[in-house]
């Protein structure tokens, strides 16, 4: 009875990327992989951590409104179509008159939502910088999601044509071709070849 024993580089590589650790290392020592694959999971922690405490800080500070949230999403009224705490002309007295507004509201203790709905009442629902997303004003929201879709549609039925064989190119059999013309087309090209 014959016994065979694997040589020993094979056995060291097999036991190497079994462990996923390089050849010589001791047991237990730490690698490139082995610190990736433990710093993952504390990456993960991290980063769900890190979005908690930041919705957190939101929700603490939605029921504090200030003049440059409101401003932010009102459009200053003097015609220059943008918010209020963007308007760009040197001395505005509608972004100053709805500054005004936003601070006596907020020292009066309403919400941001009941200051919006007041600048609503005021102005008009054009005064938001986003509409709300009810009746015709939903389009303005869905309609982006719906240009997207037909316009991907409309590309890929155009990259199917553009791949597809022209009617034109196809091959005609050799019963339809004019056996004087092909003898002519032969003629021709043996003397532009001379």
């Amino acid at each position: 009875m014959e016994i065979t024993v694997a040589p020993p580089f094979r056995a060291a590589r097999w036991s190497a990327s079994f462990k996923k650790q390089p050849v010589g290392l001791k047991p237990g020592a730490m690698t490139r992989h082995s610190v990736r694959v433990f710093c993952q999971p504390a990456k993960s922690a991290l980063s769900l951590m890190a979005v908690v405490a930041l919705g957190a800080a939101n929700l603490a500070g939605a029921g504090k409104p200030t003049v440059k949230s409101i401003g932010d999403q009102v459009i200053c009224q003097c015609g220059c179509t943008q918010t209020v705490t963007e308007c760009n002309h040197f001395e505005c007295s509608t972004r100053a008159e709805m500054n005004a507004v936003a601070d006596r509201e907020i020292k009066a203790g309403k919400d941001e939502t009941t200051i919006l709905q007041d600048f609503v009442k005021q102005y008009g629902v054009q005064v938001l910088a986003s509409p709300p997303a009810t009746g015709f004003n939903l389009t303005v929201w869905v309609l982006p999601g719906v240009g997207m879709i037909i316009g991907l549609g409309a590309v890929m039925l155009i990259v199917r044509r553009w791949r597809m064989p022209s009617p034109e190119l196809t091959m005609v059999p050799e019963e339809a071709i004019d056996p004087k013309i092909a003898a002519a087309v032969e003629e021709e090209m043996k003397r532009v070849s001379r």
